[in-house]
């Protein structure tokens, strides 16, 4: 366990529910093998209580913290500045306290990518459809655009908040990227069956199948899935949703959100140290397949 001291640097986690991450293990055992004063916690922190969540966190000299749903999008108006991902992306998962300068980073595409070659999987050139508009869907589609995707399909709820948002940033990201970004409703059940008929990758980068409903998916016919079909699902709790589940009892190739959140977690470490988090380290104590 870390020593505390009275310089000891905090960093932390703000979400909720957020008592089953496990950032808390991954960051601290870095910060114990580097030998570095710090300490990262997590705070169950939700849109209503994140404005003075942050402001009081500001006036403790919190060194950075990390967002998780539900408030990847609602932090972006509380920062003094947003890296370029972050402003593409219109959605921050790290920030960095730099003297009372608050900036804000999206380290969830570079994430979901790493954990994309880790499974063995390259997207360039291929279709990719995405369940869900909230702040990891964006990432998630900006870094596989850039990455080189022949197109991204986004699929969400009409009556989201975030629908318009969402169409803008899809007709940006198209005319910056070269990459054929459409969103469609959920209820469109022809376009998402021809979506998935065409895609390599398919991506549950909503938060349904997560711990403690783990009994619902948010791809309720299976007839959709074909085994040439990839699935990933960000959810890591429980390590197979019932998603991966029934994808992989159709022949489907499957991972889960785990890899992610060691890479965005390393890439979030780096911004507050300055020094590499020991990936291999941590992936082999924390991120084993149970």
């Amino acid at each position: 366990m870390n020593n505390i001291t009275g310089h000891t640097g905090l960093t932390a986690l703000l979400g909720s529910p957020v008592a089953h991450s496990i950032s808390p293990l991954m960051h601290n055992e870095s910060f114990r093998l580097l030998g570095l004063d710090y300490v990262y916690l997590c705070f169950d922190v939700n849109e209503e209580t994140l404005p003075a969540a942050v402001a009081g966190l500001k006036t403790c000299g919190i060194r950075g913290f990390n967002l998780t749903m539900p408030n990847k999008n609602k932090i972006v108006e509380l920062l003094d500045e947003l890296s370029p991902e972050a402003q593409l992306i219109g959605a921050v998962n790290t920030v960095l306290n730099d003297n009372g300068r608050l900036i804000g980073y999206n380290t969830d595409g570079y994430g979901f990518m790493q954990s994309v070659r880790d499974a063995g999987h390259d997207i360039t050139g291929k279709n990719i459809t995405v369940m869900g508009v909230g702040g990891a869907s964006m990432a998630i589609c900006a870094q596989s655009a850039l990455d080189g995707a022949a197109s991204v399909h986004i699929f969400a709820r009409r009556t989201s908040r975030y629908w318009n948002r969402t169409q803008k940033f899809a007709e940006n990201l198209s005319a910056k990227t070269g990459c054929q970004v459409c969103l469609f409703d959920n209820d469109d059940h022809t376009a998402l069956r021809d979506s998935i008929a065409q895609s390599y990758l398919l991506i549950n980068a909503t938060s349904v199948g997560m711990v403690p409903d783990i009994d619902d998916t948010i791809i309720k016919d299976t007839s959709l899935f074909h085994p040439e079909l990839v699935v990933a699902d960000v959810v890591y709790e429980p390590q197979e949703t019932r998603l991966l589940r029934e994808a992989k009892a159709a022949g489907c190739q499957t991972f889960n959100g785990m890899y992610m959140l060691l890479h965005q977690g390393a890439k979030a470490f780096q911004i507050w140290t300055g020094q590499e988090m020991p990936v291999s380290v941590i992936k082999e104590k924390y991120f084993s397949v149970k």
